[in-house]
């Protein structure tokens, strides 16, 4: 079992700690300040599994990092975690560029040429950036096997096969079988699935429900 910081107190951070708890790891619940009111009562919830900190103590904390924050503060969160914490730990990319300046539904700050999972690894070259899980509702990344027995598609990207590796080991703890997790490749690739974004979300707005994915067949 591993020591894993897992950065933002939203949704997303809540469902991604809890089952790392429930499958034994330990976890620290990174936020900008130590007595965050969400990241204490997620620490209440598991007494003596869970603990909280700010993202520093976290980042110093975790062995694997999981980044859960809203993309537009995910570098800044990175930063505020102090590079000595971060160099050379997996950090595993989860969010997505998301603007909403301009409301509902939201455009991307990032995109075609460029990727939030890149610029974090280009940010923080000593980090080892793993990007995955962000094409999904938080519901189906920890519990695949919600719809269509958990045959249905989930994506990874990474410079760092090793890395890759696992990260894997942690999606198939997840419930995610070997031959539905696809390594499209470098962090690069992280292009392909931060842009899937609008669609999900225009899927979202039509059917009004989350748990949904796509498969890949040939």
């Amino acid at each position: 079992m591993s020591k894993i910081a897992v950065f933002g107190t939203g949704m997303v951070g809540d469902t991604i700690g809890s089952k790392l708890i429930e499958l034994g790891h330990s976890v620290m619940m990174g936020s900008r300040t130590k007595d965050n009111e969400k990241a204490k009562a997620f620490a209440n919830k598991y007494l003596g599994k869970a603990t909280v900190g700010t993202y520093a103590e976290a980042a110093a904390f975790g062995e694997i990092i999981f980044n859960c924050t809203a993309g537009g503060g995910s570098i800044e969160a990175l930063k505020m975690a102090g590079e000595k914490n971060i160099n050379e730990k997996i950090i595993v990319d989860i969010a997505n560029p998301l603007d909403f300046s301009k409301g509902m539904p939201p455009s991307l700050s990032v995109s075609n040429t460029h990727s939030l999972g890149e610029e974090i690894q280009k940010t923080f070259p000593q980090t080892k950036v793993v990007k995955t899980l962000n094409t999904i509702w938080c519901g189906l990344m920890v519990n695949p096997q919600m719809i269509n027995g958990g045959d249905h598609s989930i994506f990874i990207s990474g410079n760092e096969a090793s890395a890759k590796d696992k990260v894997k080991g942690i999606l198939k703890s997840f419930g995610w079988s070997e031959k539905n997790i696809l390594d499209l490749g470098d962090i690069t690739t992280a292009r392909g699935t931060e842009m899937y974004l609008p669609l999900w979300l225009r899927i979202w707005g039509a059917t009004q429900n989350g748990a949904f994915n796509i498969k890949i067949v040939s």
